[in-house]
This record gives C-alpha cells, structure tokens and sequence, in this order.
C-alpha cells in the first residue's frame, strides 16, 4: 500500500491535471469501488468544477466546487470525492491531447487501452479528458461526501495528526501516540489513529535516523528522542517526496516512474545483512507489530 510521499506525488500530480476539470459525467463499474453511488449521485456531480486536490493521511480529496443553483438543494453543497488507492488501486488521466498521468500500482493498466478489466471508476470532464480509477483487488475505494460533513466521515475523524504540519510539535507527537503507552514505538507509528499516512518504510527509516529501537515502548522514549524522531519523520517522508515517493514491489509515481527513494536514500529497509552507512554492523530484520522489521542493532538502542 502506498504510504503518504506517494500520495503526496499523486496529489500534485492530479492537482496539475485537474484544478477547474468540470465534471459531465461519472460511470460506476463496480458498485464496491465506489460505496453509496446511487441514482441520484451524479446530481450532485454534473457540472461540478475541482477546486483542489488534498490529502488525509494516505485518502486523496478532490474538493468540487458546484454548479450554479438548481432545484437539487443538495447539489449547491461543496462535495469532495475521497480517493484512497489501498493496495492495488490506480488512477489513470488521459486526454484527447495525450497528456496525462498514470499513478498507483504498477501493471500494464498504467499503459493499455481503457477501460480494461481492472477499470471500477471513470469520470468524464467537458473537455474531452477521462480519469480512470482502476483496481484489481477492489479494496480501494471512491466516496462522495459534503464539504461540511467531512468530520462526520468514520475514517478521517478517526485519523492522527499529520507529520508535515508544521503546527505539530514533539510534545502534540507524544500526546498523540501515547506517551505512557507501553505498545512499541513501531506500532504506534503504524497506527494511523495516532499519525496518519506513516507505513513500514518510513518508520524503519526514521527510527534509523532517530537512533531508536523500533522494539521500544513509547513509554520508554524521552523528550529529547521524541525531538529527533519528529525530526527523522518529516526529513524522510519530504526526501521521500522529492525522490517521487519509494518503490517497493509495485508502485510508480504520478509519471509512471518508480520512485527512487529506497534506492537513494534508504539506510536500513530491504537492506538486510548490509553494512550500516553509518557504523558498518550488518542491518538485521525482526518481526515487530506484526511487520518485518530492518534496523541497526548497534546504531538503534
């Protein structure tokens, strides 16, 4: 599943092929992907302009502005199409210019006629351009919402804080994750109850850079180590954009190219029984929360 650098990448890559798209049509192929799709769904879609494209955690949010007042009440409300790609999902933009993007999975999808088998979403803009949500394993999903009832959405108010915001500090970090919790530091940081969009990688690669034991509770963590894994957390995850998001098994970024980031920068993911960059013991991986787990047993106490 793609963590938040690749969302990220994502995000601007719609947000630069879809800022003021006007929306004449959606098709539904598969009622799962697209949960509470009905007959009068698109009433509240036609003619509706994107405004924006956000991001929660790893949920992208296409924010649209609506058309001019009808009889539909319901349709003078902002909406916002949530996106979140899971494990398999894609989005794929195509205009009749041949520009466009193709982000998420990686499989011939990306690059073949469509709509093809693996097609659950199109959505047709006045101009002409499509986009194409795709996903072999239909655990990704579409949702429509109301701007102003977002809060009320089980998933986003469930979310922890996001680790860019340059509002959060180390001590709103630690009240978050629970600083007198005794889960280990690794699993906290999976949870996305406590912080939103952080996967296997980038935890095992700032707690590298935060010299801690991923085996650690959270208890056991002091203010000082709570400031520098903040600080690991957002250098890995902004490199990470930079780099246009990591590549683990099969994922590409909004150009269809696979991100460098584990290839650049990784110190310890995928890197076991390889010398440590920074002492030279060899990367060993456990199991923690479930998850396998890379880390330096001399660097990471």
């Amino acid at each position: 599943m793609p963590e938040l650098p690749e969302v990220e990448v994502i995000r601007r890559g719609l947000a630069g092929v879809l800022t003021d798209k006007v929306i004449i049509e959606v098709t539904v192929l598969e009622q799962r992907s697209f949960p509470g799709f009905n007959a009068r769904t698109p009433g509240f879609i036609w003619g509706a302009r994107v405004d924006q494209v956000k991001r929660r955690g790893k949920m992208l949010m296409i924010e649209l502005i609506p058309r001019v007042k009808t009889r539909v009440a319901a349709s003078v409300y902002p909406h916002v199409l949530m996106v979140h790609l899971r494990m398999t999902g894609q989005l794929i933009y195509r205009s009749e210019d041949n520009d466009g993007f193709a982000g998420g999975f990686a499989s011939d999808s990306l690059v073949g006629s469509l709509p093809d088998k693996s097609t659950r979403v199109i959505i047709d803009f006045i101009d002409g351009s499509k986009l194409f949500f795709n996903d072999q394993r239909k655990f990704g999903y579409m949702k429509l919402m109301r701007q102003d009832l977002l809060d009320q959405d089980s998933f986003l108010s469930s979310l922890g804080p996001e680790p860019l915001d340059e509002t959060l500090s180390w001590q709103d970090l630690r009240k978050s994750i629970g600083r007198t919790s005794t889960t280990s530091i690794k699993a906290a940081l999976l949870d996305q109850k406590r912080v939103a969009g952080i996967g296997n990688i980038y935890a095992d690669e700032s707690l590298f850079r935060a010299k801690v034991d991923p085996r650690r509770s959270v208890a056991s963590l002091s203010p000082v180590e709570f400031r520098r894994l903040l600080v690991a957390i957002r250098a890995c995850l902004r490199q990470s954009i930079a780099d246009g998001g990591s590549t683990a098994r099969n994922y590409v970024n909004s150009e269809g190219l696979k991100g460098e980031f584990l290839d650049l920068h990784a110190a310890v993911y995928g890197r076991t029984g390889l010398p440590c960059p920074h002492c030279g013991t060899p990367i060993t991986k456990i199991r923690v929360a479930g998850r396998g787990t890379h880390l330096c047993e001399k660097c990471q106490v």
